[in-house]
C-alpha cells in the first residue's frame, strides 16, 4: 500500500508499468479482468441459482431472465453512483448479511436445543471443526493444515493487496494513514466474521444430521451443498418466515456487495488499463465508462450463463481453486518487482505468464489422477514459484532495473 501511494497511481497495475514497463502492465490488468471477471460470476451464479430454485421455477422463469435481473440490478445502482455508491451500499448490505447470520445461528442453534453457551462446545465436538489435520501432507489429504494455511495465506495476500477491486476502496481514503487503518480494522473485522460463518456452516451440516434434509444432486450425482442453506432457511415448518426472509437478504447481501464492487473495479480497470480514459477529455471520458459498464455487465452475464452450463462443485471451492490459476502469476509478478532488481525481457513476462498455470494445474492434474499428491489451495504458490523461475531465466543477461521511491 506505501508503494501504491507513494506513486500516485488509480489502478495498482501502473506499479508494474512504472517497475516492468507497459507489457507487464498489461498483463496484469488483463489477469485481473479475468479473475475478477470469475469471481464475480461465481457469486451472482449463486444468489442466481438459489433463487432460481426456491422463487424462480415455480414460476417457471428460465434461468436466463433470473441471471439477466441479477445483474441489471447491480448495474442499475453501480451505474448511477461509481465508488460513493458502492461504499455505501456494501455498509447497507454488510448490515442486512450480519443480521441474517446471527438470526440463522440463533434460530438453527434453538432448534437443535443449544443455549448459548452451548454452541461453540457443539461445534468443536463436532466433525466439522476438525482445522487441525497434521497427519498425510504428501498425500491426497488437500484439508491438511499446512497446505490449507499457506496456500490461503498466498491467496489472502493477493486477492487484497494485488486486486484492483479490493484496493480501490483503500486507494479511496484522503492518505496512506487511512488507508492503513481501513485495512487493519477490516482485517479484524474480517477474521471474526469469517469464524462467525463457520460456526454457521457447521451448524447447517449438523441440522442436516439430525433431520435428516437429503439435498437434491447435481448431474454428476453430487450432493448441492450449496443448497443446503437456502433449503434450511425456507423449512419455514421448524424455522417460521422470519429465517427465510433475512436469509434472502443476506444471501442477496453477500452476493451483491462482493459482485458490485468488482463490476465497478473491473470497468475502472479496462477504462484506465487499456484505454486510457484519464487523456481524454470529460465527456468523451464518461461516455466511454458507460459503454464499458454495460460491456463488462454483458461479459459478467455470458459467464454466469457459461459456468451455470459447465460447473459441478461449490461455489467456494471453485472460487478458491480458479483463484490458484488466476492469481498465481500476478503474485510472481509483484513479488519479482518488490523483492528484486531483475528486469525480465517482456516476451518472457508474456510466454510465463500463459505457461505458468497451464504448466502448474497440469502438474496439479497428473498428481491428483494417479493419487500421489493434492496440492489444494498451496497450487497458487505452485503456479507463482513457476512464474517466477520464469521471470528469473528471462531476465538473464538483462541489465538490472530498481524503482526509486
Amino acid at each position: 500500500m506505501p508503494v501504491y501511494y507513494k506513486l500516485g497511481v488509480t489502478s495498482i497495475y501502473e506499479y508494474l508499468e512504472k517497475r516492468f514497463g507497459m507489457v507487464a502492465y498489461k498483463v496484469g490488468a488483463g489477469y485481473f479482468l479475468l479473475s475478477r471477471s470469475i469471481g464475480a460470476a461465481i457469486r451472482l451464479l449463486l444468489v442466481a441459482s438459489v433463487l432460481q430454485e426456491i422463487l424462480f421455477n415455480q414460476w417457471n422463469v428460465p434461468f436466463w431472465v433470473t441471471a439477466m435481473f441479477s445483474i441489471g440490478l447491480i448495474w442499475l445502482y453501480t451505474n448511477r453512483g461509481g465508488i460513493k455508491t458502492i461504499i455505501f451500499t456494501d455498509t447497507l448490505q454488510t448490515a442486512f448479511m450480519l443480521i441474517s447470520l446471527g438470526l440463522s445461528i440463533h434460530l438453527i442453534a434453538d432448534y437443535l436445543q443449544l443455549g448459548a453457551s452451548e454452541i461453540i462446545p457443539a461445534i468443536v465436538e463436532s466433525p466439522y471443526s476438525d482445522i487441525w489435520q497434521f497427519d498425510g501432507f504428501f498425500s491426497m489429504n488437500r484439508f491438511h493444515f499446512a497446505k490449507e494455511f499457506f496456500g490461503g495465506f498466498l491467496i489472502c495476500i493477493t486477492m487484497t493487496g494485488m486486486d484492483q477491486d479490493m484496493m480501490q476502496k483503500n486507494l479511496a481514503c484522503p492518505n496512506i494513514w487511512d488507508a492503513q487503518k481501513n485495512m487493519i480494522s477490516f482485517s479484524i473485522v474480517l477474521v471474526v466474521v469469517n469464524l462467525f460463518f463457520l460456526g454457521l456452516g457447521a451448524l447447517l451440516f449438523m441440522y442436516q444430521d439430525a433431520v435428516g434434509l437429503e439435498l437434491p444432486l447435481s448431474a454428476a450425482g453430487k450432493a448441492r451443498t450449496d443448497l443446503l442453506f437456502p433449503l434450511t432457511a425456507l423449512d419455514t415448518d421448524n424455522f417460521g418466515l422470519a429465517l427465510g426472509v433475512f436469509f434472502l437478504l443476506g444471501l442477496i447481501a453477500a452476493a451483491y456487495s462482493s459482485a458490485d464492487s468488482a463490476l465497478t473495479s473491473l470497468t475502472t480497470s479496462f477504462c484506465i488499463d487499456f484505454l486510457n480514459v484519464d487523456e481524454m477529455e470529460e465527456k468523451r471520458k464518461v461516455q466511454v465508462r458507460k459503454t464499458v459498464h454495460v460491456v463488462v455487465s454483458l461479459v459478467l452475464f455470458m459467464i454466469v450463463l457459461i459456468l451455470h452450463a459447465l460447473l459441478d462443485m461449490s461455489a467456494i471451492m471453485m472460487v478458491i481453486f480458479l483463484a490458484t490459476l488466476t492469481y498465481g502469476p500476478l503474485l510472481g509478478l509483484f513479488v519479482f518487482g518488490l523483492f528484486t532488481k531483475l528486469n525480465p525481457h517482456p516476451v518472457g513476462i508474456i510466454v510465463f505468464s500463459v505457461f505458468s498455470p497451464i504448466l502448474a494445474f497440469k502438474i496439479y492434474d497428473v498428481l491428483k489422477s494417479a493419487e500421489i499428491f493434492h496440492f489444494g489451495a498451496l497450487l497458487i504458490g505452485l503456479n507463482a514459484l513457476i512464474m517466477l523461475i520464469g521471470l528469473l531465466l528471462s531476465s538473464i543477461g538483462r541489465p538490472k532495473k530498481s524503482l526509486e521511491l
